[in-house]
């Protein structure tokens, strides 16, 4: 039988999605919407508003006229933190809802959002939990004069402004909280645009969030595809700030067309992201199973972050594909709400077309280990990819050098350490790395010198509380800790004379 997600539909409550304008839910003022399928079953799902230009200009109106008045900036710090916390507690009370409806929107099956961190709900929770904490540490300093009579200098941070952030479909608890959370505690007014291939799940979370006590006008939601929605935003003039995580090719044309008003900018981009696996790694075969699976389960590769190199050293090179293959073969698709699912299909047609165009240029450049082929059966109507390794690849070939996002592993070999990271900086991507190896000098020497934002030993992790961001082409500024909230300030000066002696 066909693969259905109807009766999960039923289920979840699935509610017709609408714009939210200054503190109240309504339709796009053009009538237009969107149909969303569901990429494991190309079934419809539901229909959201589609913003038009004048809807963007609403919400843009009623996040500046929130930050002026200073309901949400000048609200006191004990009203902000108490907020978020309640916040936080609120998405966990609602996880299991709001992992039903990521299923239905993305397809990233229960089994995954239940229990890896990054994925989850529990993720979204403790970034506001953690940026809650800063509402009160977001100090300036004072100064000793420097010139002159008596006098104070001093520092102040401000909130930046008016912030449109810009939401990918694949994550969107951890990056819708790792965005709102930093600006709501820096004081900042928000307009969000969620991608349009995951807008259920975030509507829902903004409801909560209403709920949660948040004043009118401090968050507003527009909704539909970047064209015209997200091209309206990034060109309005009264956005102080664009925050956005997606592709190389729409963080370039963010920063475009961030000149014309000097916007401040946050990128969040794609990866080519290496493993380095040392012959004197702890266990290969978990080096290879924790590689082929951030690869192909859950969100089948399409993570900026995904480990979709694999720089192996000779000696445990045979071992190491030999693991991957297993662990590929073990990995399963269907229905995500079904316990004994692994793993989720490609987004839409136009990435699985994508996905399986790179394939077949893998197989002109290296030698093909499995995968690569579309399961038929009930998976027919689905955006489905069998997991797909490829060995013997050349670091400069295309599969070794494209953000494939997809479910794609390209493994090269290497012979010393200096090489390994040679061939891992040799890209134009610098998202993260994973270095496996008992040597815990040599781990850290390597990590020290990866040119690339997140590193992990022997393993990989996000955590709220550390920076997330790329070196070279994978985007501009962090995301997490406090070097995160400071990207929704701006840092003052102000100077003042303690006596009417002048200077």
């Amino acid at each position: 039988m066909t693969l259905t997600v109807q009766p999960h539909r039923e289920s979840v409550g699935l509610k017709t999605g609408q714009l939210y304008l200054d503190g109240q839910w309504g339709p796009g003022s053009g009538g237009e919407t969107w149909t969303h399928r569901h990429p494991a079953t190309g079934e419809a799902i539901g229909e959201f508003a589609i913003a038009t230009a004048g809807d963007v200009d609403a919400a843009v109106a009623a996040a500046r006229k929130a930050f002026e008045s200073g309901t949400w900036s000048n609200a006191r710090a004990g009203v902000r933190i108490k907020l978020l916390h309640r916040y936080a507690e609120l998405l966990r009370e609602h996880a299991e809802e709001l992992r039903a409806l990521q299923a239905l929107d993305n397809s990233v099956p229960l089994s995954f959002s239940s229990n890896i961190y990054a994925t989850g709900v529990e993720a979204a929770a403790d970034v506001f939990d953690h940026h809650a904490g800063w509402v009160d540490k977001l100090g300036g300093q004072t100064l000793p004069p420097y010139q002159g009579g008596d006098h104070l200098a001093m520092t102040f941070r401000e909130p930046i402004g008016v912030v449109a952030a810009i939401l990918p479909w694949n994550a969107p608890f951890l990056l819708y909280a790792q965005k709102i959370a930093p600006a709501l505690a820096a004081g900042c007014t928000v307009v969000l645009k969620p991608s349009e291939y995951c807008t259920f799940t975030v509507l829902r979370m903004v409801e909560l969030l209403v709920e949660a006590g948040l004043p009118a006008g401090t968050l507003n939601v527009v909704t539909g595809p970047g064209d015209p929605v997200g091209e309206t935003l990034i060109n309005h003039r009264d956005i102080d700030k664009v925050s956005f995580t997606g592709s190389r090719a729409v963080g370039k044309r963010i920063v475009e067309a961030s000149a014309g008003t000097l916007k401040r900018v946050s990128l969040e981009l794609g990866g080519k992201s290496p493993a380095l696996v040392f012959a004197d790694a702890p266990n290969v075969g978990l080096a290879a199973a924790t590689t082929i699976g951030a690869v192909t389960m859950g969100l089948s590769g399409q993570a900026c972050v995904a480990n979709t190199r694999a720089l192996v050293q000779r000696e445990v090179y045979d071992e190491f594909i030999a693991a991957a293959q297993g662990m590929a073969a073990a990995v399963t698709y269907g229905d995500p709400f079904d316990p004994g699912v692994m793993s989720c299909p490609l987004i839409n047609e136009k990435q699985l077309e994508r996905v399986l165009g790179f394939i077949e240029t893998g197989k002109k450049e290296a030698r093909l280990v499995s995968g690569g082929e579309r399961p038929g059966g009930d998976l027919e109507n689905g955006n489905f990819v069998t997991p797909t390794i490829f060995a013997d690849v050349e670091n400069s070939s295309t599969i070794a050098q494209e953000e494939i996002f997809g479910p794609v592993l390209a493994v090269v070999p290497f012979d010393t350490e200096e090489e390994a990271v040679r061939l891992a900086n040799d890209t134009e991507y610098g998202l993260g790395a994973s270095v496996f190896s008992a040597d815990a000098q040599r781990a850290f020497r390597v990590s020290r010198k990866l040119r690339a934002g997140t590193i992990g030993v022997n393993g990989f992790q996000i955590e709220p509380h550390l920076p997330f961001g790329g070196f070279k082409q994978s985007g501009l500024g962090r995301e997490g800790g406090d070097s995160s909230i400071e990207a929704y300030t701006e840092l003052k000066s102000v100077y003042m004379p303690l006596t009417d002696e002048m200077m």
